[in-house]
């Protein structure tokens, strides 16, 4: 019997994260003040978040260490693990390997949690009592909601609408945190109000939410606001994910070719891929292909430039890729990928040509799904529905030209929360 599971002990759970941009050779462009249009310096940043996190997403220090009451909270469930798709490869016929880190193992069912812990405790050390979000499909709401209880404080989390009464459990399982939630755009905030009335049926979208969440905290004592993607210190801590995955392919006797990831913000495609893009700085020969929804398709079809990272025009004017800060992307299942910009560091990158970018309509990747499930047994989240999808077109390419590859993408999220999707899926309502 072919070896199909690569797991490590908790003695192997990384406790450093990796930080990419000590090894660009170059720093990344700064964000700038909306009113001035200057870099943005640590007091600009104060009143939305701690000291401890701004100095985490200026840093340049190649290793940051993760401090011990963070660890205590990831070995719930950490290392997660590394499968082979042993079925997946008969069931298409490839000689390619295909490999998956498995983050859906996480208590709320995905990677969020790497950061939402981390970015609780550094809060907490702070003295903040609350932490404000937004939350697409709700897999970040629902990590901040656990960390949050953790450290007990408090959460509010504003959910793009269409996504909370799409997936109510997830709405659901916030609340048993003890997290307040709030459909957005929401009559909580005075620019909810203002979306309201100008589209009293708005579906809303991430650049509102964040808007709403950012005003929530700037009015607001003792609270802070907590982003779940995007940003710097965002993706220093999901790089724990392909620490692990290294480590794992190295019992694997394996080296991936190419390593996937799907993207809304950029998180768990950076986990992934961070690591590995420090090989190829190195010399090594891997791809990190980054998989989007053709419907919010920041890296494929966005401008890369200066943009604001919400709709009200409150946030820092960020570099890039971006459909634009009003852009309000169609209700798509996979909610966690319904974004109009992408992390800066993974556009930097992708301008700079060391990460390609592909998207794809929701309908072949649900059939990317159902494949998956049928062979190894896990329903995933829609969004790393995407990942498979190029994963199986990566194998069916190898198949077709004869060739051997090795492919690794990340699993970033179980669906067991998103089983309408499949429903309305399987009964044809999908668009």
């Amino acid at each position: 019997m072919e070896q199909r599971q690569f797991l490590l002990g908790q003695k192997d759970i990384p406790r450093q994260w990796y930080n990419i941009v000590a090894d660009l050779g170059e720093a990344p462009p700064p964000p700038l003040h909306p009113g001035t249009k200057q870099p943005c310096g640590p007091q600009d940043l104060a009143p939305i978040f701690p000291m401890s996190l701004i100095e985490q997403e200026v840093s340049a220090q190649r290793y940051i260490d993760i401090p011990e009451e963070v660890l205590d909270i990831l070995a719930l469930w950490r290392p997660t693990p590394l499968y082979r798709a042993i079925r997946l490869e008969k069931a298409l016929g490839t000689p390619a390997k295909i490999f998956y880190k498995y983050e859906g193992t996480s208590p709320v069912g995905s990677h969020k949690p790497n950061t939402a812990v981390a970015q609780a405790y550094y809060n907490k050390q702070a003295g903040v009592k609350r932490l404000a979000t937004e939350t697409g499909a709700g897999q970040w709401g629902s990590a901040l909601s656990m960390a949050c209880n953790f450290f007990g404080m408090e959460c509010t989390v504003y959910m793009v609408k269409v996504s909370y009464f799409q997936k109510p459990y997830r709405k659901s399982l916030m609340q048993t945190f003890g997290a307040t939630i709030y459909p957005s755009p929401s009559e909580k905030t005075q620019f909810g109000r203002k979306i309201l009335e100008q589209s009293p049926d708005s579906p809303g979208s991430l650049g509102i939410a964040i808007s709403e969440a950012l005003e929530d905290t700037v009015t607001s004592q003792n609270v802070k606001y907590a982003l779940g993607s995007v940003l710097n210190h965002v993706m220093l801590h999901q790089t724990i994910i392909g620490q692990e995955a290294k480590k794992q392919m190295e019992m694997a006797g394996a080296y991936p070719d190419v390593v996937i990831g799907c993207v809304g913000g950029g998180s768990n495609f950076a986990g992934l891929a961070f690591p590995f893009l420090q090989d190829k700085f190195a010399g090594k020969n891997v791809r990190a292909l980054a998989v989007e929804p053709a419907s919010c398709a920041s890296l494929t079809k966005g401008k890369y430039d200066y943009d604001f990272g919400d709709t009200a025009m409150m946030t820092p004017l960020l570099k890039m890729h971006s459909l634009g800060s009003g852009f309000i992307p169609p209700g798509i299942h996979a909610g966690g990928l319904r974004y109009h910009g992408m992390a800066p560091l993974v556009s930097f990158l992708k301008d700079r040509g060391q990460v390609d970018a592909v998207a794809y309509e929701q309908l072949p990747c649900f059939d990317a799904a159902l494949t998956f499930a049928h062979s190894e047994g896990i329903i995933p989240a829609p969004e790393s529905s995407h990942a498979i999808r190029a994963a199986i077109d990566e194998a069916l390419k190898a198949k077709a030209e004869g060739k051997e590859k090795t492919i690794l993408f990340n699993l970033s999220g179980n669906g067991m929360l998103d089983l309408s999707a499949y429903e309305d899926y399987l009964a044809g309502k999908l668009q």
